[in-house]
């Protein structure tokens, strides 16, 4: 079963969803789910009807839970389905009101973690009754940020020893700083320098070893951690098959005797920033992928084994995997492999006993997702564009549309620029990326339709700013306006149709009549996107006459203003009696085609033509 490390809300009523909205905002990519019928649908991210059954598919999904609920329901709900603890999602209660926080399930795969989380938000403790917590003090099943973990099940004894209050024998080869969670939660650690023998006076206890190496003669009931210690330096060639400088990283530490679970980090030049063998790495190894520029990888040049001048020609630093792993350990470290060669990459790793922070190390490949939100209701927001913004650290936009986000933008900067500065926000998303940081540039309706997503690829095209290239670029499509405005009224948009912005501020006016003109002709359903603007009127009325010259007076037009926001209204009204002064900034105009046809209420387009309807029957 997959673990998933962002939490389903569930909430059962109005209050409860409150509440999960508050707790799912502080963290990144958590959903709220609400039963229908008794939680508003605006509030949740899906919604559901049987409570047993949502709850036993999260749980078969492997999605850690928090129940907005007595503990009771989840309880009996998840009961018949608990048959390993080691692969189980976290699940937790969380009073309504949020009054109490309850780990149920998963205390040390994440679920007491998450409960001291949320407790913090709420202003409550968390009701944790792991025995290792409470009684030991330290839950060796469930190890700090960065380390691992080699054998879980080994866990049990030297806990039980502790909560008994038993001596465990603990064998560190790193800083001693580096195992205070274990040494300052109790005193029962014996420290020992080698394995215990049958004659040492330890050989009798729990045996705990911290080692990032592989070497050591251990017993099988020695529980092993990992500790993040070792920073994996790497350089290839543009293009480098990611299985090769997998193989070489694997390689390279199994010579040495270290262990990939103690990989901290891998850390290249900046240069490689975009490189998919390195991300392909470190996806392998689960860990973050770091980058230094040319400067800092140089300053290490006194420290390198094997230092070259090629390369310097080439990336301005004497060595790129040593000089990497050294900076990433710092001068406290040292370089515990030196670089190692294939076809196309090389490797070194550097180590630094007190541990390594991947945040301190250099900086991420920034990304920036250009994100269409809808023209309003997050209900009309895709599952791809929640999770960007979510995920993101930095938001861009027009202050409306940044507003349109509601909680979703919590905890997040906001970098706001006026209607009308498209090219400055698209530099200033492109700037904060290429500083390591996640953006979502916010546009409306879709990114890549009359939005910014044109605009992105324009700067990168002209501008060739390397370290804007280095982005992870990712556009996220979404409901644009006449898709909205179709939806409220009907299907118009059945048949062939266009869309046609009627501003000249980019294009000229004469471009703009042509292709009225041809989408006329063509009988094409038309939606005109900004059809005025406080000093351009005459641009709608124009384009009504050239459409009464191709299809009738009593052509179906759809005016939606404000979609999915509040004020929204839609008109169905004829091309005949279209007016200027029933139009603003803020509506869209959907045109029917001559075989657009209302029926009631509604407004559609045949998928097909009169007379071929005709023949056919």
């Amino acid at each position: 079963m997959t673990i998933r490390t962002s939490p389903v809300f569930v909430a059962l009523n109005r209050t409860g969803v409150a509440t999960a909205r508050r707790l799912a905002a502080t963290i990144a990519g958590a959903e709220v789910h609400g039963l229908m019928g008794r939680v508003p649908d605006t509030k949740t991210d899906a919604t559901f009807t049987g409570v047993t059954e949502h709850l036993r598919a999260l749980f078969r999904n492997g999605r850690p839970i928090v129940g907005l609920c007595a503990s009771g329901v989840m309880i009996r709900a998840l009961a018949p389905l608990l048959t390993d603890k080691r692969t189980e999602p976290p699940v937790l209660a969380v009073a309504a009101d949020g009054s109490c926080v309850i780990p149920l399930l998963g205390g040390h795969r994440g679920a007491n973690a998450l409960a001291a989380r949320l407790a913090a938000v709420l202003g409550t403790p968390a009701n944790i009754t792991t025995a290792g917590d409470v009684t030991g003090g330290v839950p060796l099943d469930e190890a700090p940020p960065g380390w691992r973990i080699d054998n879980p099940a080994a866990a049990r004894v030297p806990m039980a020893a502790l909560i008994d209050d038993q001596p465990v024998a603990l064998l560190s080869d790193v800083d001693s700083t580096l195992v205070a969670w274990l040494t300052e939660a109790t005193d029962g650690f014996v420290p020992v320098d080698t394995p215990p023998v049958p004659s040492d006076p330890a050989a009798g206890h729990p045996l705990v070893c911290v080692t990032d190496r592989t070497d050591h003669a251990l017993s099988e009931a020695a529980l092993v951690l990992r500790p993040p210690t070792l920073a994996l330096g790497v350089g290839c060639v543009r293009g480098c098959p990611p299985d090769e400088l997998l193989s070489l990283a694997r390689l390279t530490l199994s010579e040495q005797h270290l262990s990939p679970d103690s990989v901290a980090c891998v850390v290249s030049l900046d240069l490689k920033a975009d490189e998919p063998a390195m991300h392909a790495l470190g996806q392998a190894l689960g860990v973050p992928v770091r980058f230094l520029d040319a400067a800092a990888l140089e300053a290490e040049t006194p420290r390198l084994a094997t230092p070259s001048e090629v390369v310097y020609r080439e990336v301005g630093c004497h060595g790129v995997a040593e000089g990497a792993a050294l900076a990433a350990v710092g001068p406290g470290g040292t370089l515990v492999a030196p670089k190692r060669k294939s076809p196309r990459a090389t490797c070194a790793v550097g180590r630094h006993a007190a541990g390594l922070v991947p945040e301190r190390v250099g900086q991420a490949q920034g990304s920036l997702h250009i994100v269409g939100i809808g023209p309003g209701t997050p209900l009309w927001r895709t599952p791809e564009v929640t999770a960007a913004v979510a995920a993101a650290t930095d938001l861009v936009g027009y202050h409306l549309y940044l507003d349109l986000l509601g909680e979703a933008q919590v905890g997040k900067a906001r970098h706001v620029s006026d209607l009308g500065a498209e090219t400055e926000r698209a530099r200033v998303a492109l700037d904060l990326a290429a500083r390591g940081r996640r953006v979502a540039l916010v546009c409306s309706g879709d990114a890549g339709i009359y939005a910014l997503a044109t605009l992105i690829f324009e700067l990168l095209e002209q501008e060739e700013r390397p370290d804007w290239e280095r982005v992870a670029v990712t556009v996220c499509p979404g409901v644009t306006a006449m898709q909205a405005a179709a939806a409220r009224v009907g299907a118009p948009l059945g048949h062939d149709f266009c869309a046609i912005s009627l501003s000249d501020l980019l294009t000229p006016r004469a471009v703009i009549e042509r292709r009225v003109a041809a989408a006329a002709a063509a009988d094409f359903v038309i939606a005109f996107y900004n059809p005025v603007s406080r000093r351009r009127r005459d641009a709608l009325p124009q384009a009504r006459e050239t459409l009464l010259r191709h299809r009738p007076p009593e052509t179906p037009v759809i005016l939606a203003r404000n979609l999915g926001r509040s004020g929204e209204t839609i008109t169905v009204t004829t091309l005949a009696a279209l007016s200027v002064d029933d139009v603003d900034m803020l509506t869209l105009v959907l045109v029917g085609s001559s075989e657009t046809r209302r029926a009631g209420r509604w407004v559609y387009t045949p998928r097909g033509y009169a007379s071929k309807r005709e023949t056919a029957s």
